[in-house]
């Protein structure tokens, strides 16, 4: 009996032994399908950031592809809350956070309002990695959309401009930068589904249709520093890019995963990477084994149906988030 035992036991190992290694070989040699999100569901993606100026735009689509580091980013200044100014920037200097993140300093709502959302960030930053053209054509369609509904304009806080068929939006000033607030569900005329589980953040939400502008930030105080505001600019033609530093940025993320080329990028994936907190339950909810695994390729963010909601109407742009107050009304 002990032999027999003994056998089973050799001759389960070995098949233990194998199917580890069928498995593991498979994993070598296939690739992961890409997701590809329909037009409608991109510009649901885009849509509560298609508005901002295209310079914020192009920290936020870089930035959207370190999800765990807009995490630490957040809770950071979150533990500095008495840092201002110069002390401030001269600190966020020194984190080893990507410059798109850094940049994201400039607008504590705006990085607030990503880690709040963080489902939505991460596909933010999958898709700008992996749909980059579809996605910048998207922002396009909904300047469109957004203009046609007469809610977007040149105002004393920003300028709307176009160059050939592209809408171009820029801040009137070179010190101090206003983001819009509105209804990402409504400010582009037909109501628009809601993005699962998007919530809205104080300061950036504006209840009904319309944009209004309540929030300036100062960037002037971060121009000397290298991922400050005047470093950053947003190419429309070609498909669309983010410019850094005068060249096209380029994503290292390994919480991000290029399905495109992703042979080439596999070693550099970080699999055992995950969150290392959230001030926010919510946005946690949904997440799997691997990093940002179950949302940042659509595991979460799309097997929830489109609620169609569209309005919350407690939030009214408020004093949260920093920034400059005033400077605009509703239009």
């Amino acid at each position: 009996m002990k032999k027999f035992q003994q056998a089973m036991a050799l001759f389960l190992s070995w098949c233990l032994v194998g199917v580890c290694a069928r498995d593991g070989f498979a994993y070598q040699n296939s690739t992961p399908q890409a997701v590809q999100q329909s037009p409608d569901q991109l510009q649901q993606l885009v849509a509560p950031i298609a508005l901002y100026p295209d310079t914020l735009i192009a920290q936020i689509l870089p930035a959207a592809t370190y999800p765990d580091q807009i995490v630490d980013a957040e809770r950071w200044m979150q533990q500095h809350k008495e840092l201002t100014g110069d002390n401030l920037a001269k600190e966020v200097d020194k984190q080893s956070w990507d410059p798109g993140v850094k940049a994201l300093t400039q607008f504590p709502a705006v990085l607030a309002n990503m880690n709040q959302n963080l489902a939505w960030t991460s596909e933010l930053g999958d898709t700008y990695v992996n749909q980059r053209q579809e996605l910048t054509q998207a922002i396009q369609t909904m300047r469109q959309r957004a203009k046609q509904a007469g809610n977007l304009q040149t105002t004393d806080q920003e300028k709307v401009s176009t160059r050939g068929q592209d809408i171009v939006i820029q801040p009137t000033s070179t010190e101090v930068v206003y983001v819009p607030e509105y209804d990402p569900w409504l400010v582009y005329g037909d109501p628009l589904a809601m993005f699962p589980g998007w919530y809205p953040y104080p300061g950036l939400f504006l209840g009904g249709p319309g944009i209004a502008f309540g929030l300036g930030f100062g960037v002037g105080i971060f121009g000397g520093f290298g991922w400050g505001w005047g470093h950053w600019g947003f190419d429309w033609h070609g498909g669309g890019r983010a410019i850094y530093n005068h060249n096209t940025y380029i994503s290292h993320s390994r919480t991000i995963v290029n399905r495109n080329d992703f042979r080439a990028t596999r070693g550099n994936f970080d699999r055992s990477a995950g969150f290392r907190g959230s001030s926010n339950s919510r946005a946690m909810s949904g997440t799997h084994s691997s990093a940002f695994s179950g949302f940042s390729h659509g595991g979460f963010t799309r097997s929830g149906s489109f609620r169609g909601q569209s309005s919350f109407g407690g939030f009214h742009g408020g004093g949260m988030g920093g920034g400059f107050h005033g400077g605009g009304g509703r239009r």
